[in-house]
């Protein structure tokens, strides 16, 4: 029952019509304070959001000793990709080279994505594939990157075999990006399966179930209920691409 009525009711039941009018602008007043309690902490969960991506992908590109001029490229790119605006790419870059210090705290920053850990995984997996378009733009994922993003996804209640999917899902939708036409090979195939979260075993299908279920949790509009900034949404929709590049591969593979 909304809260207005609610009130309402309450008022006419414990003092007539006038208590009605006042319960009225009572519920009234409650429901105009949760809805701006909600969508100012909508705000303040996006904002920190794109702060802490790029903070954490400051350390991730600061990992391996420096900061090399294909990741900057990266990070500059994706500013481009998330459409930020001027404000927002100076807060990014500031938000960046605080990552770079060396006395970035890590966990505190997965600290401040908490809600993230709760109902939000698909988001969350976003967040670690930018990480990972950038630390990987110079050819390669340094161990020390890979470390690193795997203590915070650890921290994020992830596991190690979650970064591996991630990293073979940004894999494959590279390798499909670059057409290389004819059939797959056996190390494509391979990220393929690891992309879905599935080995070669898997039945046609457990292949179509676990396909349908990371496109609905990867859902643009799924994403951006639970926080997902509206500048990130080119990043999200990019991710159900390359988990489409992936089943294809396996479909061509298995011929269903």
């Amino acid at each position: 029952m909304p809260i207005v009525v609610f009130c309402a009711l309450l008022g006419l039941l414990f003092g007539g019509l006038r208590g009605l009018i006042l319960g009225a602008a009572i519920g009234y007043g409650i429901g105009w304070a949760s809805r701006s309690a909600l969508i100012g902490g909508a705000r303040a969960m996006q904002s920190n959001f794109l702060e802490s991506t790029f903070a954490v992908m400051g350390a991730l590109c600061k990992a391996d000793g420096q900061v090399s001029r294909d990741e900057i490229a990266a990070v500059e790119g994706i500013f481009n990709r998330l459409h930020l605006s001027a404000q927002q790419r100076e807060l990014a870059k500031a938000a960046f080279n605080r990552g770079k210090e060396p006395g970035f705290d890590l966990y505190g920053e997965a600290d401040k994505l908490a809600p993230l850990r709760f109902g939000r995984a698909a988001l969350l997996q976003l967040f670690l594939q930018l990480q990972l378009m950038a630390v990987a733009a110079d050819g390669q994922i340094h161990p020390a990157e890979h470390e690193m993003l795997v203590l915070f996804a650890r921290r994020m209640g992830l596991t190690e075999r979650d970064v591996a999917q991630l990293e073979a899902l940004l894999r494959t939708g590279s390798a499909g990006r670059a057409g290389s036409g004819g059939p797959p090979s056996g190390q494509r195939l391979a990220d393929a399966y690891t992309a879905l979260g599935l080995t070669p075993q898997a039945s046609v299908t457990e292949i179509k179930r676990a396909y349908r279920r990371l496109v609905s949790r990867n859902h643009p509009d799924k994403l951006a209920a639970k926080g997902l900034p509206e500048s990130m949404r080119e990043a999200a929709e990019e991710r159900t691409r390359e988990i489409n590049v992936a089943y294809e591969l396996i479909k061509e593979a298995r011929n269903f």
